[in-house]
């Protein structure tokens, strides 16, 4: 089974770019209730996934940062500790079974790497679950 027919898209997914400051994404990722969130490029290319983790990194590691000034810093600017990996938008559901054990989501982007949306682990398992009890 394609991936594309668990895709939530884009328009129904929140993301950040990588020119947003990091209290912005401090705050996207607060209002959604997120530990991580993707990360797209301003040619809407897909370029990783920001954690909470990655900003509290980010704060305990630079002198002089703290709360007050974190508009100053960019996302680009941020180490990303660990890499989600993406698919395409053409790949099977069995492609993902690796990607999904270790990631809440994973993105899906097209041939060019452009940000398609994402594919919860929550909807890759419950697929699973219906066709083992079936």
């Amino acid at each position: 089974m394609e991936i594309s027919s668990f895709l939530l898209p884009k328009d129904q997914v929140s993301y950040i770019t990588t020119s947003i400051s990091m209290l912005e994404a401090m705050e996207q990722l607060e209002q959604h209730y997120y530990s991580a969130i993707p990360i797209i490029d301003e040619a809407g290319k897909y370029v990783g996934t920001l954690s909470e983790g990655d900003l509290l990194w980010k704060l305990k590691n630079t002198d002089g940062l703290s709360f007050e000034n974190m508009r100053q810093v960019t996302i680009s600017e941020i180490q990303r500790h660990v890499h989600n990996e993406s698919v395409e938008i053409h790949a099977q559901m069995e492609d993902m079974l690796t990607l999904a054990a270790d990631q809440n989501f994973v993105p899906v982007v097209d041939g060019s790497g452009v940000f398609l949306g994402i594919i919860r682990r929550k909807d890759i398992i419950e697929y699973y679950t219906r066709n083992i009890t079936d």
